[in-house]
């Protein structure tokens, strides 16, 4: 099995490098192989414009983009990227929460790598939410934040961890086709101590371990007929108790 981490943190010293080295670690031992995207060490462009379109005849945003796709004009690193992402049975990607998502150098590789006919568009017939260019594959968030885990609660001042990463593993992910699997969530790291960060490196292995057998989190497929025309979903079709994005789960 081969996995492709995209990976965002500033500091060669950080928790956040301390897991990485980790996991790739994992994997090797597990008999898989992995690549690293390291988008500070890359000095990752992170905003996606016309430049990186190259010919193109203009047009819209959005058709230049699937223009440049097509037409194999667009900046070879995004086409590195894609390349890479094609190859790997799982994507992970690692990064802290910051403001409530993840830095805007990671939202610049999503927003350059998933251009229009390859993350979405006119060249899988506008497929999204379950299928795509990237159905089959998997992908999961290796996700560090400072605040504690009762923050991030239902109840939490916070919200939810779940609901704070729909838009990306919902939105991102499983838009493109990809099976998302549960997070890896490090709460609390300002305190972490050395069992702590043991507990995380546990967690983080067994999760690496079981990839394969791991059950995604059951969002709805657009064309499961749980939705109806305008996509909504069909009332009835939700779950006792559930509410907003939860009602997105089957």
């Amino acid at each position: 099995m081969h996995t492709h981490i995209v990976y965002a943190h500033p500091s060669t010293t950080s928790l956040n490098a301390a897991l990485r080295e980790e996991m790739t670690t994992t994997l090797k031992a597990l008999g898989h192989t992995a690549t690293v995207s390291d988008l500070y060490a890359m000095k990752w462009k992170a905003t996606a414009d016309y430049d990186d379109f190259g010919a193109t005849e203009g047009g819209t945003f959005m058709s230049a983009a699937g223009e440049a796709y097509e037409s194999g004009t667009q900046s070879a690193d995004i086409t590195a990227e894609q390349e890479r992402l094609l190859a790997a049975d799982t994507l992970i990607l690692q990064f802290p929460l910051w403001w409530f998502t993840m830095p805007a150098i990671m939202k610049g590789w999503i927003d350059r790598v998933f251009t229009n006919g390859f993350g979405y568009g006119a060249t899988h017939a506008w497929k999204r939410y379950g299928d795509g260019r990237l159905t089959g594959k998997r992908a999961m968030t290796v996700v560090t934040t400072g605040a504690a885990e009762p923050h991030l609660s239902d109840r939490g001042i916070n919200g939810s961890i779940e609901d704070l990463l729909f838009p990306i593993h919902h939105g991102i992910l499983f838009y493109t086709g990809m099976d998302v699997l549960p997070p890896i969530v490090i709460t609390g790291t300002v305190r972490l101590d050395q069992n702590g960060y043991a507990e995380a490196v546990t967690r983080l292995r067994t999760r690496l371990e079981t990839l394969t057998e791991t059950a995604p989190i059951a969002y709805r497929p657009q064309d499961s007929g749980d939705y109806d025309r305008h996509r909504r979903l069909k009332s009835g079709r939700e779950r006792p108790g559930t509410g907003g994005f939860g009602l997105h789960i089957a």
